[in-house]
């Protein structure tokens, strides 16, 4: 897991919402849809991380079991 890469997810989130809100209340539609493009964005970095996470958890337990093997084997 990327701690700046959720930081930079978690910053991108709250920028959309801010943009969002703020066109909320101009009733500037193109502002609303940046900030909710950058939420959508900021959640598809979230779920990326998500998954090298899963993925790194499944290679290790890969790699413990073959050391298993291998010591019953030996």
């Amino acid at each position: 897991m990327s701690i700046q890469e959720r930081a930079k997810a978690a910053a991108e989130n709250v920028q959309g919402k801010a943009q969002e809100a703020l066109g909320d209340l101009t009733g500037d539609k193109d502002l609303q849809a940046e900030g909710q493009a950058k939420q959508v964005e900021a959640n598809a970095r979230n779920r990326a991380e998500d998954i090298k996470d899963k993925a790194k958890e499944v290679a290790d337990a890969v790699k413990d079991k073959a050391r298993d093997i291998k010591k019953a084997i030996d």
